[in-house]
């Protein structure tokens, strides 16, 4: 084949490269694991194999525990689920009090330092709360916190505020499984 012919095949095939290359990116769909998180506390599914860190800590009276972490930021939105064993001087007949205590951790970096809606119910025999809270630039925090025992157990999702109600967030709030 001459050069010439060559040349004039090959103008179709670059005249769509270049047309591909227009079209919008492509869109790979995030891949879900099932995330077992220490000790068997529950498990929940992320959209990618999560960071575990531990963090030790101590109750009030001075009692060390750790509390597992686990989070990943992916598609522009982070996800964490974390749990702790709260040793035996913590007080844990009043599950509220001790959410509540959660809720107010975090609500110093929310817009207006309160929340926007927080439902409290149970879930899976355990005292729960979800709630929802603005942040700046338009972000949102979403989280699910739930004490059941002695075993504290707190979902969050951060990104955009449409996000925080958006099918990813719903489905890692969703898949979450507290073991019988």
């Amino acid at each position: 084949m001459t050069l010439l012919r060559r040349g004039l095949l090959s103008l179709p095939l670059l005249a769509f490269a270049g047309a591909a290359g227009a079209q919008s990116k492509l869109v790979v769909p995030l891949a879900w694991y099932g995330v077992r998180v220490e000790d068997n506390a529950f498990t929940v599914e992320m959209p990618g194999v999560p960071d575990h860190r531990v963090v030790n800590d101590v109750s009030v009276r001075g009692t060390a525990f750790q509390l597992h972490s686990y989070s990943i930021e992916t598609g522009g939105y982070s996800y964490v689920a974390q749990t702790a064993l709260y040793p035996a001087d913590v007080d844990v007949s009043q599950p509220r009090a001790i959410l509540q205590a959660a809720l107010a951790g975090r609500v110093q970096q929310l817009i207006g330092r309160q929340w926007t809606r927080t439902d409290w119910r149970e879930l899976s025999g355990a005292t729960a709360v979800e709630s929802i809270g603005a942040l700046a630039g338009g972000n949102a925090l979403r989280q699910i916190n739930l004490l059941k025992a002695r075993r504290f157990v707190s979902l969050a999702f951060l990104g955009s505020a449409a996000g925080a109600t958006g099918v990813e967030a719903e489905r890692f709030f969703k898949s979450l499984k507290l073991p019988a």
